[in-house]
């Protein structure tokens, strides 16, 4: 009886090892699971609530994995660095030098960024970009330009590219990059244009192939590049607009020169972030007109250049509008163009058709002070460009200039003029044309008046100005000339 009760125990021990060892795989699976979980709830206050995952995060991821098509991805020759060992890394040489070596691994910055590229003629192109910095100042990249007909019985051709640099050295990690692509011979409309792209390293030989252009069949009008007749006489390329600007100077800037280019001129603005909602009710009315394009280039941020990549911007408008305006002007929204009161913008242009490029000299005014001599209410209610009148007649070596050019001359360009065209450029029309800078005054949400003078001379800040009173005296010009065209929709602007 004993003994039966000493075997008791030893039976169900073997029993509970019995059910364990027939259900290891389930128990492990439990196990882990619970381990899963309580690690999850462990680490879950640390992770930040801005966390999430987006259906872009994993297209991106299943992009990863995805086969690339020859003319709809970038495919790009990588080379890994060979891994080396400690040994490798240095060594003793028989005259007793350490020998030393470099690897790099991983990119600082895109070999190039493309944002746009147009046909320029039955056989050339431009392809507008970004270039990483240090390659064109420092290396020797260079460009291949290729052209894959869509039909199929025409063959792919190359030609180099020429790259042209239009930045004057400005470029921060991006430099803006130019590409003229011109091929020997004709090139059929439809098809596609590659860019192949290398860095100039010929340790690594890195080639980015680009597709940058998708032209239909049938989708372009050849005589388009050799006609005279231009759908614009003047078109207005605009510099990156970015940071808070005021309503109601964008407001007395558009109304002001839409009315001063007349009814066959058109305005391209491009919105680095400063075209908010307040300023676009202000261009809504000219947007709806036909007078104004807005170009959203805010994604460009991500790409750091000089000044919100504005060599770039004012580039791809060259480019984009070449062909469609016979005259197009560069420069700023807190400039004012102005000729005298006995010529008009069509008889000066006229006077400079035999150059391809003129520039037009600065007369800077202040936006610190203003004149009073209309009284304090009436000055409240005057339009910027109307109290602002005092110029500045510091005498100082040189003023930046702004300037215009016929564009179909033209293969880059740049902020203050070109430096990549073809024909004469003409320094000396100050007689003929000018404009008034109202420095900083764009991006005064208030009241610009702090500082109010009655006088024809003043010393300010041990600054001389005269009293200038040009583009005042057309103020009420400018104000009629809005009401009769878009009504009152305008008057409740706020600075």
């Amino acid at each position: 009886m004993v003994k039966d009760k000493e075997q008791h125990p030893i039976k169900e021990k073997k029993l509970l090892v019995s059910l364990i060892w027939n259900f290891s795989t389930e128990l492990k699976l439990i196990s882990m699971a619970l381990l899963v979980i309580f690690t999850l709830a462990t680490l879950l206050p640390f992770i930040p609530s801005s966390f999430s995952l987006s259906a872009s995060d994993f297209r991106f991821c299943i992009s990863r994995f995805s086969s690339a098509v020859p003319v709809n991805t970038t495919t790009t020759t990588e080379v890994l660095p060979e891994k080396k060992t400690a040994t490798e890394l240095e060594r003793v040489l028989d005259n007793g030098v350490i020998k030393r070596t470099f690897t790099g691994y991983g990119s600082a910055s895109y070999n190039f960024v493309s944002m746009s590229a147009y046909r320029g003629g039955v056989n050339t192109f431009a392809v507008i970009g970004l270039s990483s910095n240090p390659l064109p100042v420092y290396g020797p990249p260079s460009y291949r330009c290729e052209w894959v007909p869509l039909a199929p019985t025409q063959d792919p051709v190359s030609t180099p590219g020429f790259k042209l640099l239009t930045d004057w050295g400005y470029g921060r990690i991006y430099t803006t990059v130019v590409v003229n692509c011109t091929f020997p011979s004709t090139t059929a409309v439809g098809g596609n244009l590659i860019l192949h792209a290398t860095t100039g390293d010929p340790s690594l030989n890195l080639t980015d192939s680009i597709p940058v252009l998708t032209e239909p069949p049938n989708s372009v009008d050849l005589t388009l590049y050799t006609s005279p007749k231009k759908k614009y006489d003047y078109l207005y390329c605009g510099s990156s607009l970015y940071g808070n600007l005021s309503p109601q100077r964008v407001r007395e800037w558009i109304t002001y020169h839409v009315r001063f280019f007349g009814e066959r001129s058109h305005f391209v603005l491009h919105d680095a972030g400063g075209i908010h909602d307040e300023v676009f009710e202000v261009l809504k009315p000219w947007i709806e007109k036909g007078s104004v394009t807005v170009h959203d280039i805010r994604e460009q941020e991500r790409f750091d250049g000089y000044y919100h990549n504005q060599f770039m911007v004012v580039n791809d408008c060259l480019h984009r509008y070449r062909f469609a305006a016979k005259w197009m002007f560069f420069f700023d929204v807190d400039e004012f163009i102005y000729v005298p009161e006995k010529e008009t913008i069509s008889s000066v242009m006229e006077s400079l058709e035999e150059y391809s490029q003129f520039t037009i000299e600065q007369m800077p005014m202040s936006s610190k002070i203003c004149y009073s001599g209309d009284g304090p209410a009436r000055t409240y209610r005057n339009w910027g460009f109307e109290k602002m009148a005092y110029r500045d007649v510091k005498k100082v070596p040189r003023r930046d200039r702004k300037y215009a050019v016929q564009p179909s001359n033209v293969f880059a360009t740049g902020v203050h003029m070109s430096q990549n065209l073809q024909g004469k450029t003409y320094h000396k029309a100050e007689s003929k044309i000018r404009y008034f800078h109202y420095h900083g005054s764009i991006s005064q949400r208030r009241e610009p008046c702090r500082h109010l003078f009655n006088d024809s001379r003043v010393v300010f800040e041990n600054n001389p100005y005269v009293l200038d009173t040009t583009i005042r005296n057309v103020g009420l010009a400018v104000k009629t000339f809005e009401m009769r065209t878009i009504g009152n929709r305008l008057l409740r602007t706020r600075q």
